[in-house]
């Protein structure tokens, strides 16, 4: 069923962390948490599959070089057509009162582009996204960027041009400095990530159900 069954809008749930924080499992283990409550659920990711994001990904894996203030315009406009395309956009769907879970959204754009430019160039460049829709929550899985660089290096063979320790260091740090700039405008929650999978994951469910079922 929809989240709410008096036509009222869904909820918007976003996923951040740098790369190897395990968002990828919790989204999945959240997902079916819901499912299991008969709630329905939709779950998508940035960059997208689809034209734009197609192309953003050859130019993260080093295919294609392009300057960074090109490549994040490139992800504000995959961001505007993620959230109005017609055929499955975001906002469409949680006007229809469905839960949609996103794996990264302008947060990550703030961190990982601000290594290269000033924050709030890239809070302006994607300000018609914040404005078109903000999440009902963004959680952020803390996670030591050692730790993650460990798994990226344990299970791939192929890394993107962000996954370097360096680069990790200073993306977590500027999730940290964005989230202190927008805490009046946003609702964030912070989840130690270092923890069993399992915790991680109870710890995330807590916080959505306060988004779902307010008290």
């Amino acid at each position: 069923m929809n989240i709410s069954g008096n036509g009222q809008r869904g909820k918007f749930i976003v996923f951040e962390g740098i790369d190897g924080s395990g968002k990828s499992t919790q989204i999945r283990m959240l997902s079916k948490r819901l499912q299991d409550m008969k709630l329905k659920v939709y779950t998508t990711f940035e960059p997208t599959a689809g034209t734009i994001g197609t192309l953003i990904r050859q130019m993260l894996s080093g295919k294609i070089k392009i300057d960074q203030r090109t490549l994040a315009f490139l992800f504000a406009a995959d961001r505007m057509d993620h959230l109005v395309n017609e055929e499955n956009g975001i906002r469409k769907k949680i006007d229809k009162g469905e839960l949609v879970i996103c794996d990264r959204y302008y947060f990550s754009s703030y961190a990982y582009h601000s290594q290269y430019m000033d924050m709030e160039w890239v809070i302006h460049a994607n300000s018609l996204n914040a404005d078109t829709l903000r999440p009902d929550l963004t959680v952020f899985i803390d996670v030591e960027p050692e730790e993650c660089f460990e798994r990226i290096q344990t299970n791939r063979n192929d890394f993107e041009i962000y996954e370097k320790i360096d680069i990790m260091k200073k993306v977590r740090t500027n999730y940290l400095k964005a989230f202190e700039r927008l805490r009046d405008l946003e609702k964030i929650v912070v989840i130690d990530g270092n923890k069993l999978a399992d915790h991680v994951g109870d710890a995330i469910f807590r916080e959505v159900m306060k988004i779902i079922h307010p008290a």
